[in-house]
């Protein structure tokens, strides 16, 4: 198994360097190939300057080798091509945008299929707000204010991201709705990487991971390591 890094928004600058340097450094440095899937910022035709603002951030990370595929909406998902250079990368990170949309492209498509393998095979899979939800079992959508099962490479999770804005008003719904489920608050410019060999998350960045249970709520800061209490109230 790879690496999976789940960051809270307000992506590519102020203190998101420090996730972002490490999924750099977990995925082999900077020459390896970096791809970023900018198919959430499409729906409102953001993707292209949302793209090149992922470029520009990891090329001043030092990245060498960084591109945006044309990964938009669902026959692009399902392009040979676009699945290829997914299989080939070491880093793969999917923007913030909107989340259903993210989700309905990607699922059950070859290009899904080769990110699955991808992080079985040893590589870093990213996202940010909405490509960071899409990738647990639950997320939640705004639009609807439903939760919807997601692509599940984190089981047992549903991501609040920009907790510390407004990604925590949605606890009370998260709670009635996904009882059995652990709600994951990340804060903006603020990261949880999880490896998987430990099963461990450690957190970077500038705010705090807030995790709520059943019955108890922990939080932890950049530099602590846990482990999610499966099971647990």
């Amino acid at each position: 198994m790879g690496f999976i890094l789940l960051e809270g928004g307000a992506e590519f600058g102020g203190r998101m360097a420090d996730p972002d340097r490490q999924a750099m450094r977990l995925a082999g440095g900077p020459d390896v190939p970096i791809s970023i899937i900018p198919a959430a910022a499409a729906p409102d035709n953001n993707h292209r300057r949302a793209g090149r603002k992922g470029v520009d951030w990891f090329q001043g990370l030092g990245a060498t080798n960084v591109s945006v595929l044309p990964l938009i909406d669902r026959a692009s998902a399902n392009d040979p091509e676009i699945a290829v250079a997914l299989a080939t990368s070491k880093l793969i990170y999917l923007l913030g945008g909107f989340p259903r949309y993210l989700g309905q492209v990607l699922d059950g498509s070859r290009s899904w299929q080769a990110i699955s393998n991808a992080y079985r095979s040893g590589v870093v899979v990213a996202g940010s707000s909405a490509g960071a939800m899409v990738l647990c079992e639950y997320y939640y959508d705004p639009v609807s204010s439903q939760a919807v099962k997601g692509l599940n490479l984190v089981e047992r999770i549903c991501i609040l991201p920009h907790h510390n804005t407004f990604g925590k008003d949605w606890v009370p719904q998260l709670k009635k709705q996904l009882p059995d489920i652990i709600l994951f608050g990340i804060d903006e410019e603020t990261g949880a990487l999880y490896i998987a060999s430990s099963g461990n998350w450690r957190v970077y960045g500038k705010g705090k991971i807030t995790v709520y249970y059943s019955r108890h709520v922990d939080k932890f800061e950049a530099g602590q390591e846990f482990a999610l209490e499966i099971g647990v109230g």
